[in-house]
């Protein structure tokens, strides 16, 4: 039996003035997550800088089950997005990992 949905919300505050940076890095795990067998959604987001807060992105994942997700962290571009993306974050990653309740297919 397939284990349920697992739904991440994954937030990136650039650097001051690296902003394009980040957002360049993010495009490029866009494809190929999305190609991968057990990604359901991946959506890239920006929230526009607003008075003193600085741009920020974020990514809206869901994944058949938990293997999928483990699958994703496994892939090489993965691994390369994570050894790269630090360097141009003024903070952590913030990552929230929820398993599906009640929601839509």
């Amino acid at each position: 039996m397939a284990g349920s949905p697992v739904i991440v919300f994954a937030s990136f505050s650039p650097n001051p003035g690296q902003e394009a940076d980040v957002e360049e890095i993010l495009r490029g795990m866009v494809g190929p997550t999305r190609a991968e067998p057990g990604n359901e959604i991946y959506d890239l987001y920006k929230k526009t800088a607003d008075g003193d807060e600085a741009p920020t992105f974020h990514f809206f994942e869901r994944y058949t089950d938990a293997d999928a997700l483990q699958a994703h962290r496994d892939t090489d571009h993965y691994k390369a997005y994570r050894a790269k993306i630090m360097d141009y974050l003024s903070e952590p990653i913030g990552v929230v990992v929820l398993d599906a309740i009640d929601a839509a297919s």
